[in-house]
């Protein structure tokens, strides 16, 4: 329990560290910057001082460790000679880069969003490095650890055995709802760098998924197979709601409500793993079909989880835009979280050999699969009788085929004419045959996971 209360001590630090440095980075913005049409002779300009960065804010840690800190807000006094020097090293290279993807971006160019202050919610994560931290011995299934400025050796749950010729570099704690959690990171020099051969697409060794988001379906394949959706949100939706109905009916700083809080955060939690195990499960189930190339579609899943926009008459009245059906429609696409599946997929593909690709799905659930025609224009149509090949098209199992001709390079081109798509160039001629000897030679379109091969 000592330690316990002396980690949450680290955190609680490493937090204000971070805020700290943060602030004064904001008012340097503030207080060395004026209109460009100032003048000095008329107006005060302000005395400008360096700009900070990790190294002028790292050097203040000697200064802050010679006495207690006392928080403003609150009045508490904070020690900084009880959490390890490279841990608050660490944090002052954290902020410095989220200033720097703030102004400048990130390797790609992708700048982020202004950075924020950490609560005790979104600052749960420190790290330690390797001069503060000795692995004294393993046992089994349980790994002792000893920290610098730490009493006692501190008992991990082992998930997977520590490998032999691993140097042990730095280790992550991290704080969730039913406990710490360490992750360790070793590094071996002898291991080669892995290098993923070029892998050419082709109708064999190409698989086609399309994310459906229908009734108890989450992905469909161009084998004609449908894999199930989990839905843990929906399924926890109402015991999460009663646990937060409880919590918001207490009074704030109450134990009752510290109680419940730890209670809903365990929910959740609940939530975030089923969902992450079932897009595992559900990557390996693809992955043992022997496919080497999966083809998935670039969803903007930020426009199709947005909300409408608001409609106005005349008068300023507010007029219905939808957004009641929206909005069940939007808790879907979030508790899918398609863009983690594919995130998984990936990992899970490269670690075989092979490779996935992500193909823009415009117009790939509308046309067929087999023939230049808008058939599915409509989204409530979702099968299709064609009487010339006296054959019934599944409208996902279609769209699946279609990304898979995407991925090809095989789908007509398509364009807007006076609002209505046509098709200009047509390839279609020459992946018809397979297509219909897909549809034809359909299984049971719903299967589990356990039996999908």
């Amino acid at each position: 329990m000592n330690q316990k209360l002396e980690i949450n001590y680290w955190l609680r630090v490493c937090r204000y560290w971070y805020n700290k440095q943060l602030r004064d980075r904001f008012d340097w913005w503030e207080n060395n910057r004026n209109y460009i049409n100032t003048c000095p002779l008329i107006c005060s300009l302000p005395e400008l001082r360096d700009n900070p960065d990790f190294y002028s804010q790292k050097k203040q840690l000697p200064i802050l460790k010679e006495d207690l800190i006392k928080v403003v807000h609150s009045g508490e006094l904070l020690d900084f000679t009880r959490v390890p020097s490279q841990t608050l090293q660490d944090v002052s290279k954290r902020v410095d880069l989220a200033f720097y993807r703030f102004i400048k971006g990130d390797s790609n160019g992708n700048r982020s969003g202004k950075p924020r202050f950490k609560s005790a919610a979104r600052y749960q994560t420190m790290k330690v490095e390797r001069q503060a931290i000795t692995i004294e011995r393993v046992e089994k299934r349980w790994l002792f650890l000893s920290f610098s400025k730490l009493k006692g050796w501190i008992k991990v749950r082992l998930h997977r055995p520590l490998p032999d010729g691993f140097v042990f570099k730095n280790a992550l704690l991290t704080k969730k709802a039913d406990g710490w959690y360490i992750a360790i990171c070793l590094e071996d020099p002898s291991v080669p760098a892995f290098t993923l051969d070029e892998i050419v697409p082709t109708w064999d060794n190409t698989l086609g998924i399309d994310a459906v988001l229908q009734e108890d379906d989450y992905l469909a394949t161009s084998e004609s197979t449908k894999l199930p959706a989990l839905k843990s949100f929906r399924k926890s939706e109402k015991r999460l709601a009663k646990v937060s109905r409880r919590k918001f009916a207490k009074i704030k700083g109450s134990k009752a409500r510290r109680k419940l809080a730890k209670r809903e955060a365990r929910e959740h939690q609940r939530i975030a793993r089923a969902r992450k195990d079932h897009a595992f499960k559900t990557a390996h189930a693809l992955v043992r079909t022997g496919n080497k190339v999966f083809v998935h579609e670039n969803l903007n899943l930020k426009a199709l989880s947005k909300r409408n926009k608001a409609k106005q008459d005349e008068d300023g009245k507010y007029l219905p835009n939808g957004q009641s059906a929206k909005s069940g429609l939007n808790k879907s696409w979030l508790d899918a979280a398609f863009g983690n599946f594919f995130t998984i997929l990936e990992y899970i593909v490269s670690k075989t050999g092979a490779r996935t690709i992500a193909v823009k799905p415009a117009y790939t659930s509308q046309l067929l699969s087999y023939r230049d025609e808008f058939v599915f224009i409509d989204c409530g149509i979702r099968e299709y009788w064609d009487e010339k090949e006296s054959l019934l098209v599944d409208r996902d199992i279609n769209a699946a085929l279609n990304i898979k001709r995407v991925g090809l390079g095989l789908f007509p081109t398509i364009k807007c004419r006076r609002g209505n798509p046509v098709v200009t160039e047509s390839t279609t001629n020459s992946t018809s045959k397979e297509v219909l000897v897909v549809i034809r030679n359909a299984r049971s379109l719903h299967s589990p996971l356990w039996e999908f091969r």
